[in-house]
């Protein structure tokens, strides 16, 4: 048995998430019989009152005082349908709620959502073409107003515009949602669908007030004030926000949920590094919770024992990868650099595709920088289980490196940097600033020399390379540079929305703003038509079988290596109660949150 996903099921039962038959039902699947999931409940402190239906506990809104969170990529907006980057999404999900969220376990919970669909109730259809959804009758956006269908069918026409340029486009883009009712809407595929929970769900569902956005639909949707002021269905209402330092908001006294939030108040404070923030949390208890502490963990470990807070790893499908440009970053086509049509002069050739891949000691990262925070794999694909293929070689090989670039005619010159044809194996890679990046960027940059390639390395402010500032030339979506890193998150228990960011049409342009979900500019004719099979295969065990070999694909080319998974890191001070899921945004039931005795 998994001893955080014991621990992770009691804080829901504690916090009225689920109610005692679901508790009791997910307890056994964890190898409990029922008597025991029932005592291990009453143990914990869990009596079978607390645990009836979701929201009996606690008895009353309020009475927390302050919930400070620091999150050192600070957020620089908050509209969800542009929210580029984890920080952005998740200042976005303070105010704004989909209809449903995803578990750690990996099972829809419902937020605005009256009921999860399905068969037996109605809300799936046998033939995997359509799923109804009904409201929570009673929503009210901050300012008073109902939340009915029409907002949900405003949010499905405003992010598949293409104008709009929504780095959410792609869950809506291929459906059809009609109002069937005030509370009612359905969603139709084009297609037999296998994964229905998409659009209005998790951190793409977001849904936004059509009475406040209605008229900045299109070309004109940058210019709305509730960009930067929201007003949502959350438990929070916003208060103030200072892109890329400070936002403040405040219990929503209309919530939802009458016995929720449990906090007065909320500060995200943003900036300063990942380090600085863990021991902010966990050494001088100044903040109640540090978000993704990318810290080597012998640090980690060390100020941990301060006493004061712990440190949670929560696994899933996020995962740090090394991006090689296949366009020219260096050439302008039609005012925008790597474009589309454009080929990279060197990373084009196979061979130095390959070398660079031979020499990333993934090992190294994990044993020596990363720890219990990034364990090597070879796989992009790594989670949920049955989607996980077999793990790759990982060979480091300096010495076969300087093989393959010799045996494709790379020469070295006299600097002892490589050369064919006039081009020379000099790179730029760029990622955020951020320790444990920086060490590796170190890394790669010793192995590479020594193989003849001159790397530089380049660290972008997370507040600028994690931006949506189309004006931004160092913004991780634009892709001017030879060489990325980052990591990429996985925020459904599904890889259909995580695999789609290599599908040719969401390729990150001018265009679209940058908002495309393929940064890394690869194509595929055989990766795309294995995709647009796999989102109308309702057979699992096929369906499986199709993302493994997009998995195969990706890895063949050789323009995204895999470097270290990426479990959520964070830490929280031992009082407090997060309620977590890799799954999902990290703040997707901030409503839920607690402090013991609270």
């Amino acid at each position: 048995m998994h001893e955080d996903r014991l621990r992770h099921l009691l804080d829901l039962i504690r916090g009225g998430v689920l109610s005692r038959r679901d508790a009791l039902r997910r307890l056994a699947g964890l190898g409990l019989t029922a008597p025991m999931a029932t005592q291990v409940m009453a143990l914990a402190g869990v009596s079978p009152a607390a645990a009836q239906a979701p929201g009996a506990e606690p008895v009353r809104r309020g009475g927390g005082g302050p919930l400070r969170l620091l999150y050192w990529q600070a957020p620089t907006l908050l509209n969800p349908h542009f929210a580029t980057g984890a920080t952005n999404q998740d200042a976005s999900r303070i105010f704004y709620e989909p209809l449903a969220g995803w578990a750690a376990d990996g099972t829809l919970l419902p937020v605005l959502a009256a009921e999860i669909p399905s068969i037996e109730n109605g809300g799936l259809a046998p033939d995997g073409r359509s799923v109804t959804w009904k409201i929570k009758p009673g929503v009210r956006w901050h300012d008073g107003v109902a939340l009915t269908a029409d907002d949900l069918v405003f949010n499905w026409d405003y992010a598949r515009n293409p104008a709009t340029a929504a780095v959410t486009a792609g869950s809506y883009r291929d459906v059809t949602v009609v109002k069937v009712d005030d509370l009612t809407v359905r969603v139709e595929f084009r297609q037999p669908t296998p994964f229905w929970a998409e659009t209005f769900v998790g951190s793409r569902g977001l849904i936004v007030p059509k009475h406040l956005f209605e008229r900045y639909v299109g070309a004109a949707s940058r210019d709305a004030p509730a960009n930067l002021r929201p007003v949502g269905t959350g438990a929070y209402r916003f208060v103030s926000f200072a892109p890329g330092d400070v936002l403040h908001a405040s219990l929503n006294p209309d919530y939802h949920l009458p016995t929720r939030p449990f906090f007065d108040t909320l500060e995200v404070k943003g900036g300063g590094d990942a380090t600085s923030a863990a021991r902010a949390v966990l050494q001088t208890a100044d903040y109640d919770f540090a978000w993704n502490l990318a810290v080597e963990d012998d640090i980690l470990k060390r100020l941990e024992a301060a006493g004061r807070g712990r440190v949670v790893f929560i696994e899933g499908g996020d995962i740090e990868l090394l991006h090689l440009n296949p366009t020219d970053p260096n050439r302008e086509v039609e005012g925008e650099r790597s474009h589309a049509s454009t080929t990279h002069p060197a990373l084009s050739d196979p061979a130095v595709r390959q070398a660079i891949g031979l020499l990333v000691d993934r090992d190294a990262l994990e044993q020596f920088i990363y720890g219990r925070g990034g364990p090597a794999t070879g796989n992009v694909l790594n989670n949920p289980p049955r989607f996980r293929p077999p793990q790759p070689s990982r060979a480091f090989s300096v010495e076969r490196a300087n093989e393959v670039l010799e045996a494709a005619g790379w020469r070295r010159g006299p600097d002892g940097i490589r050369a064919k044809d006039g081009v020379r194996l000099r790179f730029v890679l760029q990622t955020s600033v951020n320790a444990p990046r920086q060490r590796t960027q170190a890394l790669i940059k010793a192995a590479a020399l020594r193989a003849g390639i001159d790397v530089e390395v380049k660290a972008v402010a997370a507040t600028v390379f994690f931006s949506s500032d189309v004006a931004n030339p160092d913004t991780y979506t634009k892709f001017y540079a030879d060489l990325q890193m980052f990591t990429t998150v996985m925020t459904q228990a599904d890889p259909q929305r995580f695999m789609n960011q290599f599908v040719s049409w969401e390729m990150a342009s001018r265009a679209n703003r940058w908002q495309g979900r393929n940064i890394y500019r690869w194509r595929s004719p055989e990766y795309d038509r294995l995709f647009r099979e796999a989102e109308g295969e309702l057979d699992p065990i096929r369906r499986a079988d199709l993302f493994l070999r997009m998995n195969a694909l990706v890895l063949a080319d050789g323009y995204v290596i895999p470097l270290v998974g990426r479990p959520r890191v964070n830490a929280h001070a031992n009082a407090l109660r997060p309620v977590l899921s890799a799954w999902d945004n990290t703040l997707w039931l901030l409503s839920h949150w607690g402090r013991e005795g609270g």
